[in-house]
């Protein structure tokens, strides 16, 4: 994350400054927390941060299709794609879909 020395170097992490490096003061550790969507020219994005009973059964070989990651007890609408492991945090799952034609920059 931005100016916190942990080493994360994901191209997200540095540019977003790296929301999910920390733990809203609101939310309880057997939550799920879904991050406000931001964007780029083509996709919007959100990640989201699995607690830690429900990362142990995140797949460590593959992204996760959206049947396995409703499993886990995900809930967003259409179209989210899980497009990227975050490997120093394995419980925060990166999910992008691809902008509406109005709303392309």
């Amino acid at each position: 994350g931005v100016g916190r020395g942990d080493g994360c170097s994901e191209l997200r992490c540095r540019r977003f400054t790296c929301a999910a490096h920390t733990l809203p003061a609101n939310m309880s550790s057997k939550q799920i927390y879904y991050s406000d969507k931001y964007y780029d020219d083509q996709y919007e994005y959100r990640h989201v941060m699995l607690p830690k009973e429900l990362a142990k059964q995140v797949p460590k070989t593959h992204l996760m299709s959206e049947d396995e990651w409703r499993k886990l007890g995900v809930q967003q609408s259409l179209g989210w794609v899980h497009y990227m492991m975050h490997q120093p945090e394995p419980h925060i799952l990166l999910f992008r879909r691809p902008l509406s034609k109005d709303q392309e920059k």
